[in-house]
């Protein structure tokens, strides 16, 4: 075999090699995401009270470190003229997390409700997806739910 082509052979394995070893380190900088989210709410009755849960399975590559969960209603006239934030969201209730495979969490958020705190209308769930690594994900409508 002559000298050029092994040399040519090195040189596109070399080049080859280095674009996989990109491709896989920019598969691990990918930020969080949240796969199959459910949003449920039951109304208090009588001398009940009601619930609101939040379920969603959460991939990081480097692991899930958090998932902070709101829910806001969407005609809310003070948030439609100042959006959440990803800050604002970083401030408030996690839900619990438990882990479900190298790098994903399955995660369940829950609160109790009462009447008083029941606007009806439609709500969105805002949520802020952690990694060990401390890549984010932000979203102010994860799901979407009704209060009748």
């Amino acid at each position: 075999m002559s000298r050029r082509i092994i040399l040519g052979s090195a040189a596109a394995l070399v080049v080859l090699g280095g674009g996989g070893a990109f491709a896989l380190a920019h598969a691990g900088e990918q930020p969080p995401a949240l796969n199959n989210s459910t949003a449920r709410y039951t109304a208090p009755a009588g001398d009940r009270e009601g619930s609101f849960t939040f379920t969603t399975d959460v991939t990081a590559a480097s692991g899930v470190k958090s998932l902070k969960v709101l829910a806001w209603p969407a005609d809310s006239p003070v948030l439609a003229k100042n959006p959440l934030t990803q800050k604002e969201l970083a401030a408030v209730e996690s839900a619990t997390c438990k882990p479900t495979g190298d790098d994903t969490a399955h995660c369940t958020y829950r609160v109790t409700v009462t009447a008083a705190e029941s606007a009806k209308g439609r709500w969105h769930v805002a949520t802020l997806a952690t990694a060990d690594n401390g890549d984010t994900s932000f979203n102010d409508k994860t799901a979407t739910f009704t209060v009748d």
